[in-house]
């Protein structure tokens, strides 16, 4: 019997950027109403090889066939043409606009007068054939996250893409959300389309996913039928070595109250209310994990405690300290740890080496700044000790950050923090983007820190993360706790919900 037509085919495909083979000679395919994961490292070249797909990028070298027929794009709008699309994982809306507008954005076909309701009328029967309920009147601003990318699918769909590539689909989905949204991709491959799902998350793969592609160093290691797969199987064969998902952890040795928030309300940078009376208290030795969709006053919560935000009203204290509203430079001597999400804009300083930016929380020390100037000497041995100790893959202390992966510019952070010994850590998605190596070696460094003593506000959207690392669970909705719960005896569904707004 012979082998069906791919629905999508890449061969030898090759792409070189100044410095980096991102894809090298990599061969894919993905058949009519599958749902087929891309997995890899950082690094590994998969998003390179999707965008090549999408049309984004153009290879240096290799063929690409649809249905069996050779392509060639020049931009996303040949590849949605040949039946290609891609939701990235950062929604493309114009908030301001209803969904209806947003899906016929960019469209040539549409005539000089919209007809509006002929338009809201095939949004809304696109959305009852694969179970993607979304208002096409709505504004995309009053939307959900959930939603949004609900309209970024139809926005494919409308188009008549049969091969969607979703990157990183439920990086901001409650549970609940994501659910959803695989209830919605098996109506899409039992309807005949072809779904590519870029993702992390080994769990969620391996309860979707048909077939698994995996890619390493930018080269092709293996394609897999998801058939008594197991995640540290699929962890080994993107990572080239056995990975730990479960850290050990012993019992929590819960001493003082190191961090206080009473009532504490504060702004986003629209002027509108993030946090709403908010309180809450972390103690040494123990993670309390902060969960939540995106957008709910995770950054406000953050920046506030670690000065970079003023609280509106209420009373922040660090020990028995009262710090509210103080600048970050008391905060930084009263024993806060900052990781924030961003670790290249607001954790790190790009342009400056490793040494340098191991330094910026040292450099007021005598050992490193001497009387009048820098001591270079001294940075550099303090970079030595600490890329020996936190295991930071660089050639040099002298190495621009901006050259480190993701998981070694984090652990170059994390080891700037760690090493001024706070009585307070807050890390912010401290794992966000990184691979499975990379974010086994994080979760470490932070149960390492908590066995010490250390009290740790972790921020994250991860529910794998919050259960694995976490000893208590706040769940944040609306800049409200929702409820607190231990970590032991907490449920999935329980969380999901809170997270939701249930109890509201």
């Amino acid at each position: 019997m012979a082998e069906p037509t791919p629905a999508v085919e890449m061969r030898s495909i090759t792409k070189r950027f100044p410095g980096v083979l991102a894809n090298d000679d990599v061969n894919f395919s993905a058949q009519p109403g599958e749902v087929h994961a891309l997995l890899g490292e950082n690094g590994a070249g998969k998003s390179t090889l999707m965008n090549i797909l999408c049309g984004l990028y153009r290879p240096d070298s290799g063929v690409i066939l649809v249905n069996g027929r050779p392509v060639e794009f020049h931009s996303p709008r040949d590849a949605i043409r040949a039946g290609v699309g891609m939701v990235h994982q950062h929604f493309m809306l114009v908030p301001s606009q209803t969904v209806a507008e947003n899906v016929i954005l960019g469209l040539q076909d549409v005539g000089f007068v919209l007809q509006t309701d002929a338009i809201e009328r095939k949004v809304e029967a696109i959305g009852a054939e694969f179970g993607l309920p979304v208002d096409p009147r709505a504004k995309v601003w009053q939307l959900s996250v959930g939603e949004q990318q609900r309209v970024e699918i139809i926005k494919l769909l409308y188009r008549g893409a049969q091969i969607l590539i979703l990157d990183e689909p439920t990086a901001v989905l409650t549970p609940q959300e994501t659910e959803a949204l695989f209830h919605t991709l098996r109506e899409m491959t039992a309807a005949g389309k072809t779904i590519i799902l870029i993702s992390h998350k080994l769990g969620e793969v391996l309860s979707i996913a048909d077939r698994i592609t995996v890619l390493r160093n930018g080269r092709h290691v293996a394609t897999v039928a998801n058939e008594g797969l197991t995640k540290p199987q699929l962890a080994s064969l993107m990572v080239g070595r056995e990975v730990l998902f479960r850290i050990e952890k012993p019992p929590a040795e819960i001493g003082e109250v190191r961090l206080t928030l009473e009532n504490v309300e504060a702004r986003n940078d629209k002027g509108l209310l993030a946090l709403r009376s908010l309180s809450l208290q972390v103690r040494s030795g123990e993670i309390v994990g902060v969960a939540g969709v995106a957008g709910n006053g995770q950054r406000e919560l953050a920046e506030a405690i670690c000065g970079l935000r003023p609280a509106q009203s209420g009373r922040i204290h660090i020990s028995s300290r009262s710090v509210t509203n103080a600048p970050p430079i008391v905060m930084i001597e009263a024993g806060i740890a900052y990781v924030p999400e961003d670790r290249s804009a607001t954790g790190s300083a790009p342009n400056l080496s490793i040494a340098e930016n191991l330094a910026l929380k040292s450099y007021r020390k005598r050992d490193v700044s001497g009387r009048f100037f820098l001591s270079r000497r001294a940075m550099r041995d303090q970079a030595e000790e600490l890329i020996r100790r936190f295991n930071i893959a660089t050639p040099s202390p002298e190495t621009p950050a901006r050259l480190l992966s993701g998981g070694n510019l984090q652990k170059v952070i994390l080891a700037r923090e760690i090493a001024q010994q706070p009585l307070l850590i807050v890390a912010a998605y401290p794992t966000r983007g990184l691979d499975v190596g990379a974010t086994e070696n994080v979760r470490r460094i932070l149960i390492d820190e908590r066995n010490q003593g250390a009290a740790i506000l972790l921020i994250s959207e991860d529910l794998d993360e919050i259960f694995a690392l976490a000893d208590r669970i706040a769940v944040l909705f609306e800049g409200r706790i929702m409820g607190e719960v231990d970590a032991g005896s907490a449920s999935l569904e329980e969380i999901g919900l809170m997270m939701a707004g249930a109890g509201a």
